[in-house]
């Protein structure tokens, strides 16, 4: 096998510790010709500082604000291609790495000329053998996605074969140069969540495939950048680019299909759930009496309850077509 030269691209904001461990783990790479890019997205946390500090051999381009995810990237792309990289794998901060990661990919690549982007076997850190990503498929009856594994414990058997996947994750993903300048860099738009998926299914339609590759193994802590993926902003994110994903991807139908799914869940949301309950004390009555009491009280809340607020932010900024980095308010929900 040959060794191409691969850049590894590693966005931060606001996440020194997390990018610090990263670095370590990709300091052990069982490969020689990669470089690493670190591009900060203008953090004040003394990222810049403390990531020079202690790796200095790292290349680290400040972009000066936050840029988001999707242009973030584009700036270490832009630099790896000016740079003679062949292969480019874009990794989030908040992973660890297995040390035989490029080798695996390189070697999918090779067996699977055809396949533009490749993902990996993604674990979550908390739960190491526990898998969170092992390829996706699109259902367009329920128009939503299927995440192939998640939540089941690798047994080693089940999944360790190469498979076509209509995605793959963010977090960590490989590609050839080639992709680029055939479809073109993320969709800045999106700024945080969807990018991947958009710039995914672009490729397919330009002829790549989508590629899973079991050896190729990554532990992630989920959303550490939204606050966590049950957070006011990554509710936000959610619903406004998913909306935006699915009209420059899909038929029209799946498009209204994808808003059907976006407009229950928000009524799902605002409407709380009407429990009688099982409280053999009290007769049927009483208990449907309790139950009404506390489904209006939870009524009341829901409209101030900050994941439903961003929600609807998310909806209003997709129908105004505003795109880009979320407002100032739905930053503040994070902090409630």
């Amino acid at each position: 096998m040959q060794s191409p030269r691969v850049s590894i691209i590693i966005l931060n904001w606001n996440g020194l510790q997390d990018t610090l461990e990263c670095l370590d783990s990709v300091k052990k790479i069982n490969y020689l010709n990669f470089e690493v890019i670190v591009v900060d997205n203008g953090s004040t946390d003394n990222s810049v500082k403390g990531i020079t500090k202690r790796f200095p051999e790292v290349t680290l381009i400040a972009t000066g604000k936050n840029l988001g995810f999707a242009a973030g990237n584009n700036v270490g792309i832009r630099y790896a291609i000016n740079n003679a990289a062949e292969y480019i794998l874009l990794l989030n901060n908040d992973t660890t790495v297995d040390p035989q990661l490029l080798n695996a990919f390189l070697e999918a690549s090779y067996l699977y000329p055809e396949a533009g982007i490749l993902g990996a076997k993604i674990y979550y850190y908390s739960e190491p053998n526990k898998i969170q990503f092992a390829g996706t498929t699109w259902n367009k009856q329920k128009c939503n996605f299927t995440n192939i594994g998640e939540g089941e414990v690798d047994d080693g058997i089940t999944y360790e074969c190469y498979s076509e996947s209509d995605y793959v994750c963010g977090c960590a993903l490989f590609f050839k140069k080639e992709v680029i300048e055939k479809v073109g860099y993320l969709e800045s738009k999106f700024f945080l969540n969807y990018e991947e998926t958009d710039w995914c299914f672009r490729s397919r339609r330009s002829g790549y495939k989508c590629l899973f590759v079991p050896k190729a193994k990554v532990w992630h802590k989920i959303a550490v950048s939204f606050g966590g993926d049950s957070s006011p902003m990554y509710e936000y994110f959610v619903v406004r680019n998913k909306l935006l994903w699915a009209e420059r991807n899909l038929s029209l139908v799946e498009i209204l299909g994808v808003h059907i799914r976006v407009y229950i869940r928000l009524l799902n949301e605002f409407s709380p759930r009407f429990y009688i309950g099982n409280y053999h004390q009290y007769n049927f009555i009483k208990r449907i009496y309790w139950a009404t009491v506390k489904y209006l009280k939870d009524f009341r809340k829901k409209p101030s309850d900050a994941r439903f607020v961003a929600q609807i932010y998310g909806l209003r900024d997709y129908i105004i077509r505003r795109f880009g980095d979320c407002p100032n308010n739905v930053r503040n929900l994070n902090k409630i």
